[in-house]
This record gives C-alpha cells, sequence and structure tokens, in this order.
C-alpha cells in the first residue's frame, strides 16, 4: 500500500511538471495537450516502461542455455523470495551494473551488464542479483521504472522549452503562454522538479535492499565486496546512462562527487558496504 501511494504521487507530481511545462511552451492549448500527452505516458509507463528501459540499453534476453549459471542464481534467489522466476536480460556494456524492472513481481527482469559478470566471483554476483530480487519482491521496480520513463520525458520537454526561449518564446498572452525568461526558467527548474522526485523513489529502499538481498543469499560480505568492485570498475569505465534512469541501477552508473552526491538517488557506497559488513554475525 505504501509504494501504491508512492507511485500514485509520484505519477501526479510529475504530471503537474509536465503541464506546467507545456503551458510555458504553448499556453493554454500547450498546457492542454501536455495534460493529454502525459495522460497517455502514465498508461503506456504502466505497461510499457519496462520494455523502453530494456530497450534504452540494448538488454538482450538469454535463454538458460546460453547463461546457465546466472538463470541458475535467479532461479534460486526468485524461489528464496517467494516471487515468479523473472526475465533474464543482459546488458553489452563494459561497465558492471545491475537492475530489476518491470510492473509487477510477474512481469519482472532483472537485467546485468557484461562488465559485471566479467568481474564478479558466482557469490558476489548473487549478492548483487539478491538485491535486485529484493527490489522485484517489496515491488519497487514499478516506481522506479515509471520514474525513469516520466522523467526522462520531461527532461525531453525542457529542451523543447529552452529551444522555444531562443526561438521568441512561447505563445503570445492571450494564450497564456510564457515569455523567453519564463521558458528558460521553466527548462531549467523541470528538469531539477523531476530529478528530486526521483529521489523519492528513496536511498532507504537502497538500504532495504541490501539488508534483504543479504539475508536472502545469506553473504553480505559478498554483496559488500560486489559494490566495492562495481564502485571501483564504475570509476574506471564509465556507462554511458541517462541521468533519467540512474536510480534504477544498483550503484549509479553517474560518477561524480562533491555537490553531486547531494542529488543522488543512491546513499553514498562506503555507508552501504559498512552496513553491510555488520549483517556478518546475523546471516544465516
Amino acid at each position: 500500500m505504501g509504494n501504491t501511494l508512492k507511485t500514485t504521487f509520484l505519477l501526479a507530481v510529475l504530471t503537474v511538471l509536465f503541464v506546467l511545462v507545456g503551458k510555458a511552451i504553448g499556453g493554454q492549448s500547450g498546457m492542454v495537450f501536455a495534460f493529454g500527452l502525459a495522460v497517455v505516458m502514465n498508461v503506456g509507463s504502466y505497461w510499457f516502461s519496462d520494455k523502453i528501459v530494456l530497450r534504452m540499453y540494448g538488454a538482450r534476453e538469454v535463454t538458460e542455455g546460453e547463461a546457465q549459471q546466472l538463470h541458475g542464481t535467479v532461479r534460486r534467489l526468485a524461489v528464496a523470495a517467494g516471487v515468479p522466476m523473472p526475465k533474464v536480460y543482459v546488458i553489452p556494456e563494459e561497465s558492471p551494473n545491475a537492475f530489476a524492472t518491470g510492473r509487477n513481481p510477474a512481469h519482472a527482469a532483472v537485467a546485468v551488464t557484461e562488465g559485471i559478470l566479467r568481474i564478479l566471483t558466482p557469490d558476489e554476483l548473487e549478492g548483487v542479483l539478491a538485491h535486485e530480487m529484493s527490489h522485484v519482491r517489496n515491488r519497487d521496480i514499478l516506481i522506479g521504472t515509471v520514474a525513469a520513463t516520466l522523467a526522462g520525458a520531461i527532461m525531453m520537454l525542457a529542451n523543447m522549452a529552452r529551444f522555444a526561449a531562443f526561438f521568441g518564446g512561447g505563445r503570445d498572452d492571450r494564450e497564456g503562454g510564457g515569455g523567453g525568461l519564463e521558458l528558460l526558467v521553466m527548462a531549467i527548474l523541470a528538469p531539477l522538479g523531476a530529478m528530486m522526485v526521483q529521489m523519492a523513489v528513496s536511498r532507504s529502499r537502497e538500504y532495504l535492499a541490501d539488508d534483504m538481498g543479504a539475508h536472502l543469499c545469506g553473504k553480505p560480505e559478498a554483496l559488500a565486496r560486489a559494490l566495492e568492485k562495481i564502485s571501483g570498475w564504475s570509476r574506471q569505465v564509465p556507462m554511458h546512462a541517462s541521468p533519467a534512469t540512474a536510480h534504477m541501477f544498483i550503484l549509479s552508473p553517474l560518477t561524480g562527487g562533491g555537490l553531486m552526491s547531494l542529488f543522488s538517488t543512491h546513499p553514498p557506497v562506503e555507508k552501504r558496504i559498512e552496513r553491510l559488513l555488520a549483517l556478518r554475525g546475523n546471516s544465516r
């Protein structure tokens, strides 16, 4: 119920952002058009956002014959978590990372990069997959995928507002459209607003998935080692990822410290590792 309310709130806030940008670009007509588009996207993101995100990263579904060990680990964790076996995808990307997606546990998918399969031991990979299966079990995946789809659309609409500002602003005052300055302000604030809403997907969900994942696999130290490896390799081999989808990954693929870390959708990796190592005595 908590995630259902959070998803509803998220959709409402992102829809309002969508409509405000539409109004700034096209006045009343733009607002009506943006609202209609937002409704279509809300429905579409519920049903198809997982496919959109998987396609965005070129993820390819792999069969058990192609990836027997990967399938076996996911199947074992699905049984332990009490959820249906999700589809398994591999992303052609050297940077190590992973995410889960889908509108519910019965329509879930787990995706891992080729890089993560190369650098992690079987125990470490099991820890990562246990974290992702925890997201599936806790039904975090719908809100994360919806946020990714709509936030990305808001960023595209904000780019349109920026171009409109450079080429003479929005509709005239009779339409209620914004001038060049209003368009520029909206073009800057709308993506920031979308990013803040994505942060509502919450760092606490990552801590919870770490804790549950550690108990699912019974090896919190393996997940801690995996996070340390992924963090180190990601700095050496950065991933070309959209900011709109960064919160979906086990570690944010967007590198950067300082002010950037304040807006990260993930807790600091050092704190996550510290918490996991503290669980060692309570595992199994």
